[in-house]
């Protein structure tokens, strides 16, 4: 409802100045302090008082007089103070909110008929997804979510790096080693199987004799040869070790979870003829040069000092020569593109658009979401010497630390309770997960973040566990109601809950459909996020103030048990986009 209620004020705001001969193109709308009780507010006075030569207030007031809020559905008055314009709801806003929120999937926006391709971790399949990458699907998965719950048409890619010298690597590796001489995995699963090969590979390589390193070199080159002249056998290869180190990695992110639509191979845009075809086009081009023993395109109009190289002197492609095909078949499928990458391919990112943008693509199609990495504290996390901190490490460490929690408080109760080992194992895990998950995304994504295991953890604070606490309560709420027998109306009376918790706790609701909006919009999901802690505020005040099944009368207590309905659907898919569970009990 804030959407609409958001349009009726750019509607109204457009009139007034029409009316009164003022330019229309920034209408100054913005969220009001939280001491003032209105849904929007516009600042648009601060802009018009040198040309209207009058100070901001006295322009305020032509502005709201000009606005005729009787012939506005959802807002109820317009009132000044001072400079600003302030749209308060009306009655008919507050029962929409509460009639639509009944709805389980309260908070999807109608379909923009546009389609998104959102590509994230992209990992390379060189062994298990290390934890300063888990940054990667988490925001990735968010930012899907949230574009999806805005209506957009979503697919969610993993590129696979199965092209490179790594994987060439990796494949000479898993040819030329013995079980027997490598140590025992890490974990009984695939990647943490194969990954000794690839590490013992490279140990070999940098402490080989000259000739060996020469034969070594001589496979490996063989290899990613192969790879460029389409060569059946060379695919067969390394693909044996792409697919067998991906599904262990695609077991890890299961865990988070994050799905993949689908996993788009590199070497599709070798084989299909693309990459040649980018070749081609990229050496017509006036940027191009030949240094160095490379092709390369000079970039410095662009204001990149380094040269983006496209082609070795062997004749194989790059990397990025093959992304470059890859993109132009996201502009060829998709409306928009969108790229989670980290901080160290910032540079790579902004090349790429370039030369892009050097063959003739539109790349107002391509969006990039850049992030910092994830530090962890000194402790038992980040002990392991020689392999870092691998994401399993991570998610089983919160696991453990949610369900030790979760023990201490059903012994403080002091209490039999409902839950088994069952429901206390599947607690830790939403929990546990959801902490990690929550506590990652609520960050702005450029700025570098030190996990903390008691703030991401803290019941009391605002966290997973804090926003998943409230919808826990809400569904103890609803089936305690259902087992007395009080019914949840499909239609329910916003009029009978009076009080002015109820009313603030309706309106936060109600900002539900503009927090999912603007994430999507500026693919920040961190500001789903922040929205939950403000839900959870707000509910806890209700609840309160609020009783609801002792309620005074069957006609508040309907009213209230409506609202709480509404919260529980709010919260649960506040937290969809954000990846993170919604537990019925805690």
């Amino acid at each position: 409802m804030f959407v609409t209620f958001r349009e009726e004020v750019r509607d109204a705001l457009h009139g007034a100045l029409t009316s009164l001969d003022y330019p229309t193109d920034d209408l100054g709308i913005e969220e009001p302090p939280e001491d003032v009780p209105a849904v929007l507010a516009s600042s648009v006075a601060f802009r018009l008082a040198s040309e209207a030569g009058a100070p901001p207030p006295r322009v305020a007031a032509e502005l709201a007089d000009a606005i005729d809020a009787d012939g506005l559905k959802y807002v109820g008055r317009v009132e000044t103070r001072g400079p600003y314009v302030n749209f308060l709801p009306g009655e008919a806003y507050l029962a929409a909110t509460l009639e639509a929120a009944q709805d389980e999937r309260y908070g999807h926006l109608p379909d923009r008929e546009t389609s998104v391709v959102v590509e994230h971790t992209s990992a390379n399949p060189t062994g298990p997804v290390h934890v300063g990458r888990a940054r990667n699907p988490i925001i990735g998965d968010a930012v899907a979510n949230a574009l999806e719950f805005a209506g957009y048409d979503v697919d969610r890619h993993y590129y696979v790096n199965d092209a490179g010298r790594q994987m060439a690597v990796f494949t000479w590796a898993y040819e030329t080693f013995d079980e027997r001489d490598l140590p025992e995995p890490e974990r009984p699963r695939a990647e943490y199987d194969m990954v000794r090969y690839y590490r013992r590979g490279n140990e070999f390589l940098e402490a080989a004799s000259e000739a060996e390193a020469e034969a070594a070199e001589a496979e490996i080159t063989s290899i990613l040869q192969g790879l460029e002249e389409g060569d059946d056998e060379t695919y067969e290869r390394v693909g044996e070790v792409v697919e067998t180190v991906l599904g262990g990695m695609r077991e890890c992110l299961l865990r988070l979870p994050a799905e993949f639509d689908e996993f788009v191979r590199e070497t599709r845009f070798m084989r299909d003829g693309s990459t040649d075809d980018v070749v081609s086009r990229l050496k017509e081009l006036d940027e191009a040069v030949y240094e160095e023993d490379a092709w390369q395109l000079d970039l410095s109009a662009r204001g990149f000092e380094k040269n983006l190289v496209f082609l070795r002197s062997d004749g194989t492609s790059l990397y990025t020569t093959r992304d470059l095909a890859h993109h132009e078949w996201k502009f060829d499928t998709y409306d928009r593109a969108v790229t989670v990458l980290g901080e160290d391919h910032k540079l790579q990112a902004g090349q790429l658009t370039a030369a892009l943008d050097l063959l003739g693509n539109d790349v107002s199609q391509l969006e990039s979401v850049i992030y910092s990495y994830v530090n962890l504290p000194e402790g038992k996390m980040s002990t392991r010497a020689g392999t870092g901190i691998d994401l399993d490490d991570l998610l089983d460490e919160a696991v453990s630390r949610a369900r030790d929690e979760v023990e201490q408080r059903l012994d403080s109760r002091q209490r039999d309770d409902d839950l088994d080992e069952a429901d206390v194992e599947r607690i830790a895990e939403q929990v546990g997960i959801g902490a990690v998950r929550y506590d990652i995304v609520s960050k702005q994504p450029t700025k570098a973040i030190t996990f903390q295991w008691e703030e991401a953890l803290d019941f009391e604070a605002q966290s997973a566990p804090y926003v998943q606490y409230v919808h826990a309560r809400c569904c103890g709420i609803l089936d305690e109601a259902a087992r007395a027998g009080h019914a949840v109306p499909d239609a329910p009376d916003a009029s009978a809950l009076e009080m002015p918790e109820a009313e603030a706790l309706v309106l936060t609701i109600a900002r539900l459909t503009g927090a999912i909006d603007e994430a999507a919009d500026q693919l920040e999901p961190h500001r789903v996020a922040t929205y939950t802690r403000a839900i959870a505020e707000t509910f806890n005040a209700f609840y309160r103030e609020c009783p609801v099944l002792t309620a005074e009368d069957d006609k508040v207590r309907a009213a209230r048990l409506a609202l709480v309905r509404a919260s529980r659907h709010t919260v649960a898919n506040a937290l969809a986009v954000l990846g993170v569970a919604a537990p019925e009990s805690m």
